[in-house]
């Protein structure tokens, strides 16, 4: 397409300001009223220009506008084609293929779900607001609480007699009577 060539990119260009030129200089067709061209794409082999346009239309006739539009653009092509090769000096001109532009119809419905969802955060922020917890606000236990508790305790294994017993190298308890045992 035309990001690849950058002569294809100049010639989209071209082509995308005479026909939007021409169309409301030189067709004179009602049915053109609001159409507008988005976007022109070239192959590289300079042998098809697929414009992509769009049509503001009125609430309710969108469907009836874009069909008539469509047939004065498809019976205006050879005229636009003419137009497009005197102004763009190209040996061979380019066939002209129009494709109708649904992004401007998808970027409304999608402005509109993300309205819907602004507006759920936005609820959500409300009720965040006025909750409570519903047991503590913390209940997880943290390690300064478990010292404070670990010094009041007293454990019978702490208060062994230590002259009794101790221990050597291997593990193994020595009794100050000679025996071992492990």
């Amino acid at each position: 397409m035309a990001g690849t060539n950058p002569r294809a990119a100049r010639i989209a260009a071209l082509i995308q300001r005479v026909i939007a030129s021409s169309m409301e200089a030189q067709l004179h067709d009602k049915r053109l009223a609001n159409v507008t061209i988005t976007d022109v794409r070239v192959t590289n082999d300079l042998q098809i220009a697929k414009i992509y346009w769009t049509q503001l239309g009125h609430a309710g006739k969108e469907d009836g506008e874009r069909k008539r539009a469509k047939q004065a653009l498809d019976q205006a092509k050879g005229r636009l084609r003419s137009l497009v090769g005197s102004k763009a000096g190209l040996r061979l001109t380019p066939q002209l293929q129009f494709i109708f532009d649904e992004v401007p119809g998808e970027a409304t419905e999608i402005e509109d779900i993300l309205a819907v969802a602004r507006k759920r955060d936005e609820e959500l922020a409300r009720a965040r607001a006025t909750a409570q917890y519903a047991g503590d606000a913390d209940p997880y236990k943290h390690p300064e609480e478990d010292a404070e508790d670990d010094d009041d305790t007293d454990f019978a294994d702490d208060e062994l007699d230590e002259s009794d017993e101790s221990y050597d190298d291997d593990d193994e308890i020595v009794v100050e009577d000679g025996d071992a045992t492990n």
